[in-house]
């Protein structure tokens, strides 16, 4: 009896045991993605004198910027387990639906800026729904708003305004400070940076606390890694779905407000194929493509990357025709980088 006591109290429950600093850092869905970026930096560092300039770093951050804005709603979506390939061109749907109905309207910008917002929700929300109530895979239901939103840019910008490009709202009341708030920048140091470097740093910042401090994140999680137990187990599905879709709408109408009011035209062929560079994006820096795993931190250094790469093939001079097999090759090398960290973390479990 007494021996028995003792053997039972010497019984340790496995979740009161320590974590090693190691293994929690070999947990971490974007440790493949910060190597990754260490060995970009080292490489364009060496090969492209001006790559280490401090007016570089700051077209460098601006290029991760435009890509992370998208790239964190993207990701979160991503470890939900489903994709949009609509993300893209939405932005430039935000941009058009601003111009125009602000100069047709005869209207305050802001008016544009928030019709804008409404419909692009709304465009976010038809996602979410068509995915939850048809049951389709989010890729078919996805790429037919791409190609719908595809025709309806063109189709309207040249219906109403007779171009493939909007007019000029420049001179419109409203203008000046709708493009200090999604187009403006600033000198620190005799560095230029851009506002988007900030509103990515927000999205980023709240994409992370919604993830590891809401309950909302805990669905996220477990609607990825299965949508059937997660439902069994009392998780709002559709509700999830739902709003994961309506964060990549909310993006967007940010990323085409920047559009627009850097360059107060807009072309309405603009955004094809951009959704697949946010993908990209999310995958190096950790998610995986089945769902249930990766980071919004993640995407943020994967957005980097791509920063350092576009602007770095620049600096060092090289043909620009080589970006995309760049691209291909840091998306493959990430996802092995990332299969290998993942298992050595399973591993030492």
């Amino acid at each position: 009896m007494t021996a028995g006591s003792g053997t039972s109290s010497e019984v340790v429950d496995e979740r009161l045991l320590r974590t090693s600093p190691l293994r929690k850092l070999l947990g971490r869905p974007e440790l493949g993605s910060v190597v990754g970026a260490l060995a970009v930096f080292l490489f364009f560092a060496i090969v492209a004198d001006s790559f280490l300039r401090a007016t570089s770093f700051g077209t460098v951050l601006y290029a991760a910027s435009t890509i992370g804005i998208m790239a964190a709603p993207v990701a979160l979506l991503m470890i939900g387990g489903e994709f949009d390939l609509s993300a893209g061109v939405m932005v430039t749907s935000s941009a058009l639906i601003s111009s125009m109905f602000s100069y047709q309207m005869t209207a305050n910008v802001w008016v544009g800026v928030f019709v804008s917002l409404l419909v692009t929700l709304a465009i976010g929300a038809f996602n979410g729904f068509m995915l939850t109530r048809t049951r389709l895979p989010s890729f078919i239901i996805t790429l037919g708003t791409f190609l719908m939103l595809t025709g309806l840019n063109l189709g309207f910008t040249k219906l109403i305004s007779g171009t493939v490009s909007t007019k000029t709202i420049g001179n419109m009341e409203g203008f000046d400070s709708a493009r200090a708030l999604f187009a403006s920048h600033w000198t620190v140091g005799g560095v230029e940076l851009k506002v988007t470097i900030l509103w990515w740093a927000a999205l980023v910042a709240v994409a992370t606390w919604i993830l590891l401090r809401t309950r909302f994140g805990n669905w996220i999680f477990a609607v990825g890694g299965g949508a059937d137990a997660a439902r069994a187990v009392g998780v709002p599905v559709i509700r999830t779905k739902i709003g994961l879709y309506l964060g990549v709408a909310f993006a967007a109408w940010v990323s085409g407000q920047h559009l627009l009011f850097s360059y107060d035209v807009v072309q309405s062929g603009e955004g094809v194929g951009n959704e697949l560079i946010y993908i990209i994006a999310a995958v190096i820096g950790g998610c995986l493509i089945t769902g249930g795993y990766g980071s919004a931190i993640g995407s943020a250094v994967g957005a980097f990357i791509f920063g350092m790469t576009s602007k770095g093939i620049v600096y060092a001079e090289w043909n620009p025709d080589w970006f995309k097999f760049f691209l291909g090759a840091m998306l493959l090398l990430a996802t092995l980088l990332n299969a290998w960290v993942r298992k050595r973390a399973e591993a030492t479990k």
